[in-house]
């Protein structure tokens, strides 16, 4: 669960606030462990309306014909598995994973109006709105896991959404990630069409599930980094804050993640995807910072200015130099300065 924005009016407290209450965020455990007597914490109440609605949807979800399945024969026959060995089609599309791979690459047209494809392609243990595909089960994950083949396959599927993203994969040991070549015309896409949003946040999850957790941070820092700091994604940005920085699996990688996004979030005072108790320490560090650059600055400015000619010691250089210049004459050579 992550720490996010109720209501516009949360926006407006100020990290410089009293109120000492966490109240207004939902429990993360990114921060457990950091203070021991912080143990505590409140989880945002949902309005009647809200729980309505997710009553709704699960009742929906669950009693859907076409959802209702064996488990049993689900934990034997692992569907997703058998996809990415290529030995079953999706549904209702009825491709295979390598007809994903040779047929869709590039065709951003489809991968954008197609809605189908994205459970198959990045299967997790969550239900999502394709009751033709099937979630992910622990045995399955195991298998997963475990098989090369598909884990390659895998990430081909990773960088096929990639490109089409405007990204691509530069490190596949680290899992960094740069700008493509498309990326002007493929992030133009990603401003207008935000139901790629959750469709990021599907493949964090999976990346992390199926054995590439270490290609997940340095994903989410790379959309910090274009909406924050280049301000490249404007309608991405709620996202990245609210859910692609949580779906990391990795604390440590999460709080660096949460504190890249505090030091490049203005204004700091608006900045809650943090509990209060961090916010300050990250407000408390980033001015000390601050400080330190600007009396750094100021050592340097005032050494330089030190260092400058006055027009005194400049006269008397030029004396210097005029003088060093002087020839000085050659013994038994007649000059008219000898004379």
């Amino acid at each position: 669960m992550a720490f996010q924005k109720n209501s516009k009016n949360d926006s407006n407290k100020s990290a410089d606030s009293s109120d000492e209450s966490d109240s207004e965020c939902e429990y993360d455990s990114t921060w457990e462990n950091e203070e021991i007597d912080r143990t505590k914490r409140s989880r945002r109440r949902w309005s009647r309306r809200n729980l309505r609605a997710a009553e709704d949807m699960w009742n929906y979800r669950h009693n859907y014909p076409g959802r209702k399945m064996d488990n049993d024969l689900q934990n034997t026959d692992q569907p997703n598995l058998q996809f990415y060995r290529n030995k079953r089609p999706s549904s209702p599309d009825g491709v295979y994973i390598d007809g994903f791979h040779n047929q869709w690459w590039g065709d951003y047209d489809k991968l954008e109006w197609v809605h189908s494809y994205i459970q198959w392609l990045f299967p997790i243990e969550e239900d999502g709105m394709n009751y033709s595909a099937f979630k992910l089960t622990k045995a399955e994950i195991k298998s997963f896991q475990k098989d090369e083949d598909a884990k390659e396959r895998l990430l081909k599927s990773y960088q096929m959404m990639l490109d089409f993203y405007g990204i691509k994969l530069v490190d596949e040991e680290t899992g960094k990630v740069e700008r493509a070549d498309n990326w002007e015309d493929r992030f133009d896409n990603l401003n207008r069409n935000t139901n790629n949003n959750l469709r990021i946040t599907h493949i964090l999850k999976c990346l992390g599930t199926l054995g590439f957790q270490h290609y997940q941070a340095p994903l989410v820092r790379f959309f910090l980094t274009e909406t924050l700091v280049k301000k490249t994604l404007p309608r991405v940005k709620s996202s990245v804050l609210d859910y692609f920085m949580f779906a990391v699996l990795d604390k440590d990688e999460r709080r660096e993640l949460v504190k890249y996004a505090f030091k490049n979030f203005e204004p700091k005072g608006d900045f809650v995807w943090c509990p209060k108790w961090i916010q300050k320490r990250f407000l408390e560090e980033y001015t000390q910072k601050e400080t330190r650059a600007k009396d750094s600055d100021e050592a340097i400015d005032m050494e330089s200015n030190s260092n400058k000619d006055t027009p005194g010691n400049t006269e008397v250089k030029q004396m210097n130099v005029q003088e060093d210049n002087q020839e000085e004459p050659v013994q038994g050579v007649s000059t008219p300065f000898a004379q």
